[in-house]
C-alpha cells in the first residue's frame, strides 16, 4: 500500500478488548473433523472477553521468550494454491528464514494453506476459531521423528525440534480476523486438552461425529485450551505482505517458551476492516547431531 492509503487507516489502539473462543470444562469428546474448504469442531466451545494488546507497541518478542516473533521476508510468490506442498518454491523460501530465525541446521517442511474469512473453497479453509496449538506433545514427537527418518535414515539423530508455522498476510491491512498470540510462558505446562484431528472428503452429521474411531489415540492430534485469566494474548495489526509470523507449535526444549496457543479473533474495532486471507505454512526444525 502506499503512505497515502496507509495514512487513511483508522488507528490501531493499545488494546482491544474482543472474544476469544475457550473449551468448556463440560465437553468430552474432541475432534476437529477437516474437509476441503470446511472444519468442525465436536467440542463445546464459549466466547471468553479478553483484552488483546498491541504487540507493535512493545516487545521486542523473541520465540525463546515468548514462543513467537515477527519478522520480514519479502516473496514474488503469487500463486499460493501452487506452493501448498514442501517441495514448492515458497518451501525452499521457509527453509531459509526459518535457519535464520531458530538457528537450527536442518528444516524439513511439511506443506502450506490459504485461509480466509470470505468465502471458502476446496484449496481455502476458514480461520481457525478457538484458542490451541496444532499438535500434542507425542504428536510432534511422533513427527518429528517420522519425518527426520524419512529424511536422513542414516542420521545422527537430534538434540531438539520445533514444529512450527511460518504464517503471513496475503491481503491488505487492517484484516477483520487477524492472529491472536497467547504469550508462552503465561500458559501452564500441564494446561491444554487433547483434540483428534480426522480428515474426512465430507464432514459427518449427528451420531456420526461422535462415533467411535478405531485407534483414535494414536491420531495426529492440536492440543485445545479452558480459560484462564492467566493467559497474556497479542496481535500485531495491520500486518503487510512483506512481515511474517513464527509460530511454535512445539519445541522439544522446554527450558523457554515452548508452544504459542493462538487462534483468530474478529476484530470490531475497526471499522475499515477487509477480508482477511492468509497462508501459512508448517514444518519442522532440527538441531542435529550430524
Amino acid at each position: 500500500m502506499t503512505a497515502d492509503s496507509d495514512a487513511a487507516l483508522s488507528p490501531a489502539t493499545a488494546e482491544i478488548d474482543a472474544k476469544i473462543q475457550y473449551l468448556l470444562p463440560t465437553s468430552l469428546i474432541n475432534r476437529r473433523f477437516w474437509a476441503p474448504g470446511e472444519e468442525y469442531n465436536t467440542g463445546e466451545y464459549a466466547p471468553y472477553d479478553v483484552k488483546i494488546r498491541n504487540a507493535r507497541l512493545a516487545g521486542p518478542f523473541t520465540l525463546d521468550e515468548h514462543g513467537f516473533a515477527i519478522d520480514r521476508h519479502h516473496t514474488d510468490i503469487k500463486d499460493w494454491t501452487a506452493n501448498y506442498g514442501p517441495d514448492g518454491e515458497y518451501a525452499k523460501q521457509v527453509q531459509q528464514v526459518v535457519q535464520r530465525m531458530t538457528g537450527a541446521d536442518l528444516v524439513i517442511p511439511m506443506g502450506g494453506m490459504i485461509r480466509t474469512s470470505g468465502k471458502t473453497s476446496k484449496e481455502m479453509q476458514p480461520p481457525a476459531g478457538e484458542a490451541h496449538v496444532d499438535f500434542t506433545e507425542k504428536s510432534a514427537n511422533r513427527l518429528a521423528e517420522m519425518l527426520y527418518r524419512a529424511q536422513r535414515p542414516d542420521g545422527k539423530g537430534y538434540d531438539r525440534f520445533i514444529c512450527f508455522s511460518l504464517w503471513r498476510v496475503l491481503s491488505p491491512p487492517p484484516q477483520d480476523w487477524p492472529l491472536a498470540l497467547c504469550e508462552g510462558p503465561s500458559v501452564k505446562d500441564g494446561e491444554g486438552t487433547h483434540n483428534t484431528k480426522v480428515d474426512v472428503d465430507v464432514i459427518p452429521t449427528g451420531d456420526d461425529l461422535f462415533a467411535e474411531i478405531p485407534g483414535e489415540e494414536d491420531m495426529m492430534a492440536a492440543t485445545i485450551f479452558r480459560h484462564s485469566p492467566d493467559h497474556r494474548w497479542w496481535y500485531f495489526p495491520d500486518m503487510t505482505e512483506d512481515e511474517i509470523i513464527f509460530i511454535k507449535f512445539y519445541d522439544s526444549d522446554h527450558s523457554g517458551a515452548w508452544r504459542a496457543p493462538h487462534t483468530a479473533f474478529p476484530d470490531t474495532s475497526r471499522p475499515d476492516a477487509i477480508e482477511r486471507r492468509s497462508f501459512e505454512f508448517r514444518g519442522t526444525a532440527y538441531f542435529t547431531n550430524d
